[in-house]
């Protein structure tokens, strides 16, 4: 394989400042011009200000890149673990020392506020610096023999090419989660980020280029959907890891399916937020409105339904209402503002239309309405935090604010006369990601862990949030496969090889080797 050469031009910009990047694709270790069409990628709050643009990749494109990766990775399965770490060692260092600028150009490309972006870079270097340690950790498991004189040890196996796509919504640390597991366990990586955030993705790449990761083991693939789809079926792709929406998701895993390779997938969340009758009612409304309203709502586990206790309800709405009242939305660059856009001009008008639709369904606007939007009529990409109190005794199911993942700024409200109400409510979903709960009482806290079917449970903070040590997924209809980080994510990208050599010990023995494959069983003595 040839050596990484030729960085993505930048037109004369550096990472962080104003300018056009041009589009680069990564194919074993050379940054290439895409041969599709072209793609702009814009200023959510500037439209007209282009942040990079540059040709898209095709299916020739694709199969190179599979092929270079199915090229590269037995090579790098064979390099020394922690050799694999150091790559991701250095590479967070890059990201860490870069972290202001790179923060910045996140801003203007997806729309969070300088200081989410600046921590998200953090976040990627901490997922990067945290697998970087696999070497360190167990790698394997050791049983013992029913036979005499005999141990058997078991040892994981990379799965070899992995497809990986990835959503606008956190374009650098979602990528880090998947990739550097996948990396540091041996694999090979075809990358397909969403289109609409690109230049994050080739900063990314970039920095574990240059920290000296090997041609053809990472290659980055920026265009349309179909690439995804056309990545699953590729008969040199062993293994696919998602994250986006549920009607893709399960798309992608019906063709995972059909092929026989594992498939994870991270989806869809309508995450609650309940808040009882004993809670905290300043920590509560502090954190269900940086649940709901952070990222401008774009998150998988972002708070996108409040239950009330009804006892505390008006008191509740009166304390978040008057919090949203300094909630400043705006340019995210700017850093008296809270909330920026949402990712492009189409979220914003599907979103907008949703809260028209809940509205007429019978929904009060208890903060924002498309009516009052103050955004109306700018060119950003902008809508005012919206909080719909739903009717009393209307079905969940009859308003799309309570049933719908609208990936944007809009939480819907009901009530509940008591805890087992409470619970029930935030069930009346499909998906299960996360949940959040809101009380002083140890009992009702045990309670909930046991009524609510969520991947993650808060207690007495925000549904939002995951560490790179911690399984990260969720239940029903949010997640397929094994959970990612943490410990979970050798679970996916690694197999079992079997039983390598088990050796005799016994006194005047022959030496006895054992390895197994799958139901064969070979003994040399």
């Amino acid at each position: 394989m040839s050596a990484a050469v030729d960085a993505p031009d930048t037109t004369g910009t550096d990472p962080g400042a104003a300018g056009t990047v041009q589009l680069r694709l990564l194919i074993d270790g050379n940054w290439v011009p895409g041969n599709g069409g072209h793609l702009i990628s814009v200023n959510s709050s500037r439209p007209e200000e282009v942040v990079a643009e540059g040709g898209v990749a095709v299916l020739e494109d694709l199969d190179k890149a599979i092929l270079a990766a199915q090229g590269s990775q037995r090579a790098w399965s064979r390099t020394p673990i922690h050799e694999r770490g150091a790559v991701l060692s250095r590479a967070a260092a890059a990201l860490e020392s870069q972290a202001d600028l790179l923060g910045l150009e996140l801003s203007r490309e997806e729309g969070k506020t300088l200081t989410e972006g600046r921590a998200e870079v953090l976040r990627a270097a901490q997922i990067l610096r945290y697998f970087a340690a696999e070497g360190d950790r167990a790698a394997g498991e050791h049983f013992a023999s029913p036979r005499p004189g005999e141990r058997i040890l078991v040892t994981r196996k990379p799965l070899g090419v992995v497809g990986i796509v990835t959503p606008f919504n956190f374009p650098i640390a979602i990528p880090a989660w998947k990739i550097a597991p996948a990396l540091v366990h041996g694999n090979a990586v075809v990358w397909k980020p969403a289109s609409t955030v690109p230049l994050l993705a080739i900063r990314f790449a970039d920095a574990l280029i240059n920290a000296g990761l090997p041609a053809g083991v990472l290659n980055l693939i920026v265009g349309p959907g179909p690439l995804g789809t056309a990545l699953v079926q590729s008969p040199g792709v062993d293994a696919m890891s998602f994250t986006g929406s549920s009607g893709v998701g399960r798309a992608l895993a019906a063709q995972a399916a059909v092929r026989g390779i594992p498939m994870q997938g991270e989806m869809g969340g309508k995450n609650a937020a309940l808040v009882l009758d004993d809670a905290d009612l300043d920590l509560a409304s502090e954190q269900v409105l940086f649940g709901a309203f952070r990222s401008t709502g774009q998150k998988c586990t972002a708070t996108s339904r409040l239950i009330l206790a009804d006892s505390i309800a008006d008191e509740f709405l009166e304390r978040l209402t008057l919090r949203l009242g300094t909630w400043q939305t705006g340019d995210p660059v700017d850093p008296e503002v809270q909330m920026g856009p949402v990712i492009n001009e189409a979220a914003r008008r599907s979103i907008t239309s949703a809260i028209d639709t809940a509205v007429e369904a019978g929904a009060v606007a208890v903060a924002g309405t498309s009516a009052e939007n103050p955004f109306a009529g700018t060119p950003g990409a902008f809508i005012a935090p919206t909080v719909l109190e739903l009717p009393a005794g209307q079905a969940g199911s009859a308003n799309l604010a309570w049933r719908e993942e609208l990936f944007g700024p809009v939480l819907a409200v009901r009530r509940a006369a008591t805890t087992e109400e409470a619970f029930g409510l935030a069930e009346e979903s499909e998906f299960g990601l996360s949940a959040a709960v809101f009380t002083r009482d140890l009992a009702t806290a045990l309670e909930a862990v046991e009524a609510l079917d969520v991947g993650i449970l808060h207690l007495n903070s925000e549904s939002a949030g995951s560490d790179p040590h911690v399984p990260f997924g969720g239940s029903k209809k949010s997640s397929l496969g094994p959970k990612e980080q943490g410990g979970a994510a050798k679970d996916f990208y690694t197999h079992d090889n079997g039983l390598p050599p088990r050796v005799g010990t016994e006194a005047g023995s022959d030496v006895s080797h054992t390895f197994t494959n799958g139901r064969r069983r070979a003994r040399l003595s």
